[in-house]
């Protein structure tokens, strides 16, 4: 960017900035006198502005003069000191003499005063953007748990993270990047906590980025990440606050940026993206429960179509017997082989699923109930399928549904495919084959400078914890050694047991002679909650 000085007369600077900004309707050069003798002129973009602030707060306050002002010398060359310690009600008020910055300010919402004579200008944080309020997260629905969840205003984002993370060891780092959007962007991590290698790294690779437009935290993740062609995603995005404060406590860094509802978190395992926050506001076996029912879902959405076609057009003398003669009765009137049957219904499946993506609520749901209804029945009537078919197909998008991440899940959808194609050529030998390429590229991925498979591979005790069930609170008093925190400690040790309540109450019982608790005590309690 240019650093063009601004100009002391007031005239040569509007028509520097008329002629750098053009003929905008929005853009604003109100004219007035400060104090009513120094001339001056307020630009600011109206769309942009608060402009009760700018009414009450600005301007009434400069074309006023203030009491223990008046009869007092107000010389040129102090004005501006004057106006920024005793007159003008604002907090956020600078001096810039550099008429592109002020320019680019104005872009972002700030008011400017220039003052006839003065080569300095005032800028003043006026900006105030229509905003939605803060709602329910869309992608990450949950029982139990909080219901917050992030907007595009990266000022009220932050704003959600520090309300629970009310410690001067919560740092923000902001940047701009686009040349056109010059978008913010907010670096977020737990001093004495997160990595300082991590930290660093993220840094660099911002810095690095070099665009014209930064719209979401999606086109950051596609710059950063270490392998861009791997299906699997190597940064996890959501719009959670509670789940960011989360990843942020275990030692990861989170990526904001503004006109975006998502954070973007790194590094990542593959575990995380099973994982939801409901398995940790819920009783450790509930938790647990749901994520190995989670677990499987993620299995079965992965093979369970090309262990059918396998089955079926391989080695049907693994099937018993009674099975393999009613899938046999049931295909039979299908034109073509078991793998084309497959590959037909789940390309069908992935039109009618993308298709009820992007139509209305109003119309989406009656869509995928009549595909699903009506297209199923009539595909089998018509010859063009089976129903074991069917049913298979349908139990692996509901499996595909069940995992809580979208990108993971997406990443899973594209695998099905080629491990469909080995199984139809192949049978069993096509899906092992498959399934092993699959992991061997899992284990060779890393999100920065972390293991994709950790703590599986290389295997963490601590971490492992935390992988296929979910851990009582008390039995993880250290964070995860893959993620190289500073501080490793979250729990202390001689807190590190289950309290126990049986011993608790008979301890208290001790002091009674019938067995029951004292009046006075229950009433002193209910006291203090008072």
């Amino acid at each position: 960017m240019e650093n063009t000085p601004t100009s002391s007369s007031l005239t040569e600077t509007e028509k520097q900035i008329k002629d750098i900004l053009g003929n905008n309707e929005d853009l604003k050069i109100k004219h007035f006198k400060i104090f009513g003798q120094f001339s001056a002129a307020c630009v600011y973009f109206s769309s942009l502005v608060d402009k009760d602030s700018l009414n009450k707060d600005i301007l009434k306050s400069l074309m006023y003069e203030p009491e223990h002002l008046m009869g007092k010398e107000k010389p040129l060359t102090q004005l501006i000191d004057m106006i920024l310690t005793e007159t003008i009600y604002h907090s956020e008020a600078k001096v810039g003499d550099s008429i592109d910055q002020l320019i680019e300010l104005m872009l972002r919402g700030e008011t400017v005063i220039f003052i006839d004579g003065i080569k300095e200008a005032i800028h003043i944080g006026t900006r105030k953007v229509e905003k939605r309020a803060i709602d329910q997260p869309q992608t990450e629905q949950v029982i139990l748990g909080p219901r917050e969840g992030f907007i595009e205003s990266i000022a009220t984002n932050i704003a959600l993270l520090r309300y629970r993370l009310p410690t001067p060891d919560f740092q923000v780092q902001t940047m701009k990047i686009g040349r056109l959007t010059k978008s913010t962007v907010a670096i977020c991590y737990l001093k004495g906590i997160a990595s300082e290698t991590v930290i660093k790294e993220v840094e660099k690779r911002l810095s690095e980025i070099d665009i014209d437009a930064i719209l979401d935290v999606g086109y950051l993740e596609q710059f950063i990440e270490d392998n861009p062609f791997s299906p699997f995603p190597q940064t996890q995005s959501t719009e959670r606050p509670d789940k960011t404060v989360a990843n942020l406590i275990e030692g990861r860094v989170a990526i904001l940026v503004d006109g975006s509802p998502f954070s973007l978190m790194v590094p990542v395992v593959f575990n995380q993206f099973y994982q939801t926050t409901e398995d940790y506001s819920s009783r450790f076996l509930m938790g647990s429960f749901v994520r190995l029912a989670r677990i499987l879902a993620l299995v079965f959405s992965l093979v369970f179509p090309s262990l059918y076609v396998s089955l079926i057009a391989f080695n049907p003398e693994l099937l018993p017997t009674e099975f393999a003669v009613a899938v046999a009765g049931g295909r039979a009137g299908v034109p073509y082989p078991a793998v084309i049957e497959v590959l037909i219904i789940e390309v069908a499946m992935e039109i009618l699923r993308e298709a009820t993506v992007r139509l209305p609520k109003q119309v989406g749901g009656a869509l995928s109930i009549v595909g699903v209804l009506v297209i199923g029945q009539a595909a089998v009537e018509a010859g063009l399928s089976s129903p074991i078919t069917v049913v298979v197909i349908a139990l692996t998008t509901i499996g595909s549904f069940a995992t809580p991440t979208y990108t993971a899940a997406f990443a899973l959808r594209m695998l099905r495919f080629p491990i469909m194609i080995l199984a139809g050529i192949f049978g069993l030998y096509g899906v092992m084959v498959g399934v092993i390429f699959i992991f061997n590229h899992m284990l060779s991925l890393k999100s920065f400078g972390v293991p994709y498979m950790a703590p599986v591979s290389p295997s963490d005790y601590e971490g492992m914890k935390d992988v296929v069930i979910r851990s009582p609170l008390w039995w993880m008093p250290k964070r995860p050694n893959f993620l190289h925190p500073s501080n490793q400690s979250r729990l202390p040790e001689n807190e590190n047991k289950m309290l126990e309540h049986s011993k608790l109450g008979n301890d208290q019982r001790e002091g009674t002679t019938d067995g029951g608790s004292e009046g006075n005590n229950s009433t002193s309690s209910h006291n203090d909650l008072n």
